[in-house]
């Protein structure tokens, strides 16, 4: 007479069998599930802050514009430092697309916060002459006071970058603070807000352009020019402005766009995301061996339980299913608290940045199946264990 066949289990029945460890010992099962998660959620921030910051990136830079191009003297043919004419500004504002140009030049002099600090003590800031329309050129706002103007250009007034203004200790200009530059005061009317497209200015001390000569002896050639063009026609302005500006030596002039200088950096940010990414894949692969050792230790403890099971007519296949399933559940248990870790880190991180939080969802669910998968991998050893062994010896 032909045995009957096995009863076959459901999904229901399945899950039921395979959760029944973790309801019974949860210390344990959250213990395991921790690495998971913390290798989830490591994943998921190193994917998905990159991606926040490459959105807030894009919006800063739509917002300041693209068509910014920076013109800057290189090396003569000697190795010498080349210098642009004192006519490069009126020479860029004639080539067709552009919409504006603006410069500064370096004076040699440094900025200290009184006359007893040392000259020596530059704290890494420069003071720069300014054109007036150079406010309105790099799109930067004030922080404080008013900019340089056609009023105050000739008279020993100041506007401090933003840095500048950090690292000599000055936040407002209603008291009319003053700073030492060269041999004489110079007072505070403004301080700016950080300029992006143009770090260098954050660095500086600026001055209007008649007054770096008069106090200064400021020779007057620019060390730096911008220009804003028409965005469809900005490579060909790129291509004729060196030889525009200084049209005797145009090998002698380095023209380069700011926006393509950040994207650089950001390239360069994403080398480190690469590595972060690796250690959480790391953290993932030890809580994977974690998980594959609970469930050895699981297999070993329940040997009365698969036994009387197998004697009851379960087959192999069905104790290996359990097994399994167990496993995958304490997986993905681990890799959905992860998700919720990374994304809730992700959000933190953005919000105190003021960027946007951009959760990718290809991230946040495959955060799930690399958990599930690592859980079937963990867990099959185990599993295959548990299916081998003999009903009469698990009841010994």
């Amino acid at each position: 007479m032909k045995p009957p066949s096995p009863a076959r289990l459901g999904p229901v029945d399945l899950l039921s069998l395979g959760s029944h460890g973790m309801r019974t010992r949860p210390l344990r099962a959250v213990l395991s599930a921790l690495g998971i998660a913390i290798g989830i959620a490591a994943m998921v921030s190193v994917l998905a802050i990159p991606e926040s910051s490459a959105k807030a990136l894009q919006e800063q830079l739509a917002a300041l514009g693209t068509n910014l191009l920076r013109a800057e003297p290189g090396q003569t043919l000697f190795g010498e430092d080349a210098v642009l004419p004192d006519t490069a500004v009126p020479m860029a504002e004639r080539i067709g697309p552009v919409l504006g140009a603006a410069a500064t030049g370096g004076t040699g002099e440094t900025v200290r916060r009184t006359d007893k600090v040392a000259e020596s003590e530059t704290s890494g800031l420069s003071v720069q002459a300014a054109n007036p329309e150079l406010l309105a050129l790099l799109e930067a706002k004030m922080k404080a006071g008013q900019f340089l103007g056609a009023a105050n250009a000739e008279y020993p007034v100041v506007v401090l970058g933003s840095v500048a203004a950090t690292r000599l200790g000055i936040d407002r200009v209603d008291t009319r603070p003053q700073v030492w530059i060269g041999d004489r005061w110079f007072t505070v009317i403004g301080i700016l807000e950080p300029t992006p497209l143009a770090a260098e200015i954050e660095r500086s001390a600026l001055v209007g352009w008649p007054a770096a000569q008069r106090y200064l002896g400021f020779d007057g050639h620019p060390s730096t020019v911008y220009v804003r063009a028409e965005e469809s026609r900005l490579d060909s302005v790129r291509q004729v402005l060196a030889a525009t500006l200084n049209p005797e030596q145009p090998d002698e002039v380095k023209v380069s766009r700011p926006s393509e200088a950040i994207e650089a950096q950001r390239l360069t940010e994403n080398t480190y995301s690469a590595l972060f990414l690796g250690l959480g894949g790391v953290a993932l692969l030890v809580g994977g061996v974690g998980v594959a050792n609970t469930m050895v230790i699981s297999v070993l403890e329940r040997r009365r339980e698969i036994g009387l099971r197998r004697a009851l007519g379960a087959t192999r296949g069905q104790v290996r299913g359990q097994f399994l399933t167990e496993s995958m559940l304490l997986s993905g248990l681990g890799g959905a608290c992860g998700v919720l870790l990374g994304v809730l880190a992700t959000a933190g991180y953005a919000l105190s940045q003021d960027w946007p939080a951009v959760l990718p969802v290809p991230a946040l669910l495959g955060g799930v199946g690399v958990a599930a998968v690592v859980g079937a991998v963990a867990g099959a050893y185990p599993a295959m264990r548990a299916a081998r062994l003999p009903p009469t010896r698990a009841l010994a």
